[in-house]
């Protein structure tokens, strides 16, 4: 079993939103140790593509107003059970979240593992996954629109039309060889 991986999701900085991701099989219950929903449910109950408000405990004190968002696997990026909260994007309360989700069960994620994750269960190929980082280091707009196109799977799908295209091809010669008089 993997282990659950939590990791701030946004830019090392100060800004509006600071959202941490917390991915594997316990993602949504280590977030309900740290998120207390407005209505007093649990995230737990929650469907996938769903949102609550309410606060992020830390230290059992609530800390900041946050929103999570809940998606259940196979259906999320990593194809795993995984939870975002967004909180205020100070460095401080960013950090603070990150550090009760370790506290709560979680592991931080190696550079890149959310990505990784994905590859490995099947829901992004590895031209996809290496248009991610592509897509994160682009620095003008012919470099993102090519990233995002690689992304969308362009490319896989054109390896894919040429492999189909290679194999018949090789059909069509063994049937040749096999059978000249008629080919």
């Amino acid at each position: 079993m993997a282990k659950t991986i939590a990791a701030v999701a946004t830019g090392n900085s100060a800004g509006g939103i600071g959202v941490i991701r917390i991915s594997g099989d316990s993602a949504i219950e280590i977030a309900d140790k740290i998120f207390e929903p407005a209505d007093g449910s649990a995230l737990c109950d929650l469907a996938g593509y769903r949102a609550k408000f309410g606060n992020v405990i830390c230290g059992g004190e609530a800390a900041d107003d946050a929103v999570a968002l809940v998606f259940r696997a196979p259906k999320s990026y990593t194809g795993e059970n995984t939870v975002e909260i967004s909180v205020h994007g100070g460095l401080y309360i960013v950090q603070k979240t990150l550090e009760a989700a370790f506290e709560a069960g979680a592991v931080p994620a190696e550079p890149g593992e959310f990505t990784k994750r994905a590859f490995l269960n099947g829901r992004i190929d590895l031209s996809e996954a290496e248009a991610v980082m592509d897509l994160i280091q682009s620095k003008n707009e012919f470099a993102m629109s090519t990233s995002l196109k690689q992304l969308e799977g362009a490319l896989g799908k054109k390896i894919t039309e040429i492999r189909k295209q290679i194999i018949h091809s090789v059909a069509f010669i063994e049937s040749a060889l096999d059978d000249p008089e008629h080919y």
